[in-house]
Parts: C-alpha cells; sequence; structure tokens
C-alpha cells in the first residue's frame, strides 16, 4: 500500500511561517489527489487544502485560504503545505492524506493516511 510521512512541524510564533512536506512511496503517487487534514485536541479532522494529480485543481479551506499553499513534485513523489501568517487557531496535528479515487474536502474520500506532524503556534 502507500506509504505517507510528513515532515516539518514544530513550534512557530504567530505571523510565522513553517514548510510543511510530505514524501510518499510506491510507484502510482502521480495518480492519486492529495490532501491535507488537522486535528486539534477535541475537535474531528478538518479538511485544509487538497491538490489533484496533475495540480490542474486546488481547493483550501476558508481558514487558510490566502495564507496556505499546496504544491506537489511528482518526480520526487511529494506534497507541500506552505503555511504563511500563522494563526494560533492553526495549532493541530497536520496529517497528509491519499485518494486513489475522485475525492476533495472529506475525510471519508480519501484512503490512505500519514501519521501527522505537530504544529504549534504560540501567541
Amino acid at each position: 500500500q502507500v506509504q505517507l510521512v510528513e515532515s516539518g512541524g514544530g513550534l512557530v510564533q504567530a505571523g510565522g511561517s513553517l514548510r510543511l512536506s510530505c514524501a510518499a512511496s510506491g510507484r502510482s503517487f502521480s495518480t492519486y489527489t492529495m490532501g491535507w487534514f488537522r486535528q486539534a485536541p477535541g475537535n474531528e479532522r478538518d479538511f485544509v487544502a487538497a491538490i489533484s494529480s496533475n495540480s490542474f485543481r486546488l481547493y483550501y479551506s476558508d481558514s487558510v485560504k490566502g495564507r496556505f499553499t499546496i504544491s506537489r513534485d511528482n518526480a520526487k513523489k511529494t506534497v507541500y503545505l506552505q503555511m504563511n501568517n500563522l494563526k494560533p487557531e492553526d495549532t493541530a496535528v497536520y496529517i497528509c492524506a491519499a485518494s486513489g479515487v475522485p475525492s476533495g474536502l472529506k475525510v471519508v474520500e480519501y484512503q490512505y493516511w500519514g501519521q501527522g506532524t505537530q504544529v504549534t503556534v504560540s501567541s
């Protein structure tokens, strides 16, 4: 199966930036829709951003639009999430996900999940 490994999380002050990476295994990465989700204690896993296999379609939650940018490099089998102007409410575990079927903004549409990386934004 597909294995996903996130990196790049950490502690940052409000207004700062982080770049998350998600490295995928296997030979079929270029066919998958890729997404980023986040989960804070006591909350459901929420959609953050998604990108189609050829990068033609991009989706963002309203809360991060204009601040976060999702991108992918199919040759490197990696998807990125550039996070700028971070806010304390962005604090969460950020999780990378992959879907081999038509998908978008819902957790249920994704089949493969990484372990997550912690992002903490201090005020």
